[in-house]
């Protein structure tokens, strides 16, 4: 008998316990513990390796945990075959049949199930129609453009209605214009069908633009889970703050009177976590955004330094400015648009950068 049953968890779709993946000696996943609610757009986020795609594998079935348990829809699925399971995945290589049309491949599960002909044609049309594509039921996939392609494989995957669609970096292969635009349609789509997506992806951009809730992963581990503003804003570890967009990391140490004493000498305040102590080693993350180059307002922490490089970005310019020895800054100059790039932050030139100390992070 099931120990837990989708009564006593309405609205949760996909559960981990204690979930470890182990291959020989090396450990993919380590003690993985969430939940994803029902009709949540919640992403997996890493670098390579960070065993992301090994999570996703095992809600799909075609890896079992070493240890811990993984429920779906309140129900254990160890010994659960894949076909079994009400999820369905869609890859980045799109996975299409290249012999079979639009149509075809769309069908193609429904045909395996014996759904009806009516039914069949009702579904795939309903599905075309829903990713944009009905006026191609009739082209092979080598007609397709990349993005048409990954259209199918989503319609092909939401066909079947499944309770979770598991995406494994669907939208890698794609250009940035149209990766940026399926981001949007995917998120639309989401929106519309309510299926519970799990997403994997090593772009900070895509999972900020698109989740509900993320989950950063480093080493098999979890490191910070939550809503997309919170891990931006608010990250708990120095690798998060780090990996999510860019963000300045100074080394210092915790010194008296809720300050912090950066390895060049300088004092600033900032907020300390509890249980630091003075004398700690921890680092100060500040956004390139929080910082002002030569407004200075009341009330500011101040550094003084040196303009290293300048990179024109259209509405901002990347200003890196050295403050000495290896410790550096980044700052976006977001009134750039109002002058020529040449005539602001040249290299060599003295600069004084600002931010408001409770934009600041102290890490431990």
């Amino acid at each position: 008998m099931n120990e837990t049953t989708n009564g006593d968890h309405p609205n949760e779709a996909v559960r981990f316990e204690g979930v470890t993946k182990r291959f020989g000696e090396t450990a993919a996943v380590r003690d993985l513990g969430i939940t994803i609610g029902r009709g949540e757009f919640f992403s997996l986020l890493g670098p390579s390796g960070c065993g992301k795609t090994t999570t996703l594998r095992m809600v799909a079935g075609f890896e079992q945990p070493s240890e811990g348990r993984i429920f779906l829809d309140g129900e254990p699925v160890e010994g659960v075959p894949p076909y079994e399971r009400h999820v369905n995945t869609v890859f980045q290589s799109y996975a299409l049949f290249e012999h079979l049309d639009v149509y075809e491949n769309v069908a193609f599960g429904l045909k395996r199930q014996k759904v009806g002909g009516d039914e069949i044609k009702q579904r795939v049309g309903a599905a075309l129609e829903l990713v944009q594509l009905p006026g191609r039921s009739e082209a092979k996939p080598r007609e397709l453009s990349g993005g048409q392609k990954q259209r199918v494989a989503l319609a092909r995957a939401l066909i079947n209605r499944p309770s979770v669609l598991l995406l494994d970096e669907p939208l890698g292969a794609l250009d940035l214009k149209l990766r940026r635009q399926m981001q949007g349609e995917l998120k639309q789509i989401q929106r519309e069908v309510g299926i519970t997506f799990v997403y994997v992806t090593h772009d900070q951009e895509e999972a900020l633009s698109m989740s509900d809730r993320i989950a950063v992963m480093d080493a098999g581990r979890v490191i910070q889970c939550g809503p997309p503003e919170e891990v931006y804003e608010h990250p708990t570890e120095s690798f998060v703050a780090d990996f999510i967009g860019i963000s300045n990391l100074l080394d210092g140490t915790v010194a008296e009177g809720g300050q912090v004493r950066l390895a060049g000498g300088n004092l600033v305040p900032a907020p300390l976590k509890e249980g630091l102590v003075v004398g700690d080693a921890v680092k100060l993350a500040v956004r390139p955004e929080k910082i002002t180059i030569d407004e200075i307002e009341d009330g500011m922490v101040v550094l003084e330094g040196v303009v290293e490089q300048r990179v024109y970005l259209g509405m901002t310019t990347q200003v890196t400015v050295s403050l000495g020895g290896d410790a550096r800054l980044v700052a976006l100059d977001k009134q750039s648009y109002r002058a020529s790039a040449e005539d602001r932050w040249e290299p060599g030139m003295r600069i004084k950068l600002g931010w408001h100390a409770e934009h600041a992070l102290v890490l431990s």
